[in-house]
């Protein structure tokens, strides 16, 4: 089978553009530490200039807003914007935004019904509005959303949704939240949970914190990309609030997910690129133990690895991406899924050495790598940990094999197999020699 990564002599100008455009004029507002209404202000002129190349909202196919590019391009695009936080702000493709756009335009594909676009996508797709996906729960277990517990009852026009969710990564900034809920508890679980919008302004519905981590101990309220907790009390929202047909919640979250991950994939490798590159310069210029960082071996080991790492990510992820624009996220659900943990490990693994070869400096906070570090650590959770990933990778291994009592390439037995295969031209060889 050939695999083709390559793109349009046009594309390729349009990929040299943004590399010079992040570094130039997003880069220098991570310095400035805004709070997020002000970057709002700050990056609008910057977002023009993306819409106006023609690159704004990329990830959507073109009656729905977005430009189609697939998910090939889209991968070489999230590379370079993943460098910074910022990168996929500016150009309308940050989480939970452009998965939440994404699922909209599933649900919309399902049903036709294009009211779902004038009421939120196209508001999404324009920056007037926020949004959040509400699925994970904190008291079942993440990785297996067959577990919900939040339920959407009908009583008449109107679903009333019950539960508790958390880590709704933008909630208490969001104006709308996708709501993920059992409907029918009655089926299987791939058949029995729906999505929902829901606006933060809906009785019942109450934001109870910023939930705290890693990436911010000292979580300060209603900051954007902060992780919510949230309460849903017999919260109403109209009949036509739910996406898609009912029970197609799963089918959703699949349409969501599955490209968010390739998306998520580039964007790490845009950020081991970053941390590599500051390693590489703190190398040649750090003098230690009568040499350059660079002539000490375990450092040039660090380089290497790093450097065979990121292109091994880099190639698969690239190639899940080409099959997905081939066949589609369900046929690349193994591929999705080698690259997410892959990925994730080899983001860890860069980081780790680039601040291991900054020593105190690159612990500190004068430098960007102990934030990067961070987020690292995270991204070996967030969507799926590493574990559910690998065994959906080994189930599907070993479906090509079958137990055997006495192993296939067992010697002593497969030597008394050749013999007998080969018995008429052993005698023969045998008669030669006597």
């Amino acid at each position: 089978m050939a695999w083709d990564f390559e793109t349009e002599p046009e594309f390729e100008e349009q990929l040299v553009w943004m590399r010079e455009f992040v570094k130039t004029e997003i880069f220098p507002i991570e310095t400035l530490r805004l709070p997020y209404s002000d970057v709002v202000t700050f990056i609008k002129p910057l977002q023009e200039q993306v819409k106006a190349r023609g690159l704004w909202a990329a990830h959507l196919p073109p009656e729905m807003g977005g430009m189609g590019f697939g998910q090939v391009r889209l991968g070489l695009m999230h590379e370079i914007l993943g460098q910074s936080p910022y990168g996929p702000v500016v150009f309308g493709n940050n989480a939970p935004d452009s998965g939440n756009a994404e699922l909209l335009a599933a649900g919309m594909e399902m049903t036709g019904r294009h009211d779902i676009r004038e009421r939120w996508m196209q508001p999404l797709l324009d920056g007037k509005i926020r949004s959040g996906f509400s699925m994970t729960e904190p008291h079942t277990a993440g990785s297996d959303p067959r577990l919900l517990q939040t339920r959407a009852v009908k009583d008449g026009d109107e679903w009333v949704i019950s539960g508790r969710k958390w880590y709704t990564t933008n909630g208490s900034v969001a104006d709308i939240l996708i709501v993920m809920a059992v409907t029918n508890p009655d089926v299987h679980p791939y058949q029995g949970s729906s999505m929902f919008v829901v606006p933060v302004n809906t009785p019942g519905l109450t934001i109870l914190r910023d939930v705290g981590s890693m990436d911010d101990p000292e979580v300060h309220y209603g900051r954007f990309g902060n992780h919510a907790e949230i309460l849903y009390e017999d919260v109403r929202v109209p009949a036509d609030h739910l996406i898609g047909p009912e029970g197609a919640g799963f089918a959703l979250a699949q349409a969501r997910l599955g490209p968010g991950r390739i998306h998520h994939c580039m964007r790490w490798l845009g950020q081991s690129q970053r941390a590599f590159d500051m390693m590489c310069e703190r190398a040649l210029s750090r003098f230690t133990h009568g040499s350059l960082l660079s002539e000490k071996q375990t450092v040039q080991n660090w380089i290497a690895d790093s450097m065979a790492e990121m292109h091994a990510a880099r190639l698969m992820t690239l190639h899940a991406a080409w099959k997905m624009d081939q066949v589609g996220a369900s046929a690349s659900r193994v591929e999705i899924a080698m690259i997410k943990y892959y990925g994730a490990t080899v983001l860890h693994n860069v980081v780790d050495r680039a601040l291991q070869t900054y020593g105190s400096l690159g612990y500190s906070s004068d430098m960007p790598l102990e934030s990067m570090y961070r987020a690292a650590r995270a991204a070996r959770i967030y969507d799926g940990p590493d574990e559910v990933h690998k065994q959906t990778v080994a189930r599907h291994a070993l479906k090509n094999y079958q137990p055997s009592e006495i192993p296939t390439d067992h010697i002593p037995t497969r030597s008394v197999a050749a013999r007998e295969k080969f018995a008429d031209m052993l005698e023969f060889l045998e008669a030669e020699r006597a």
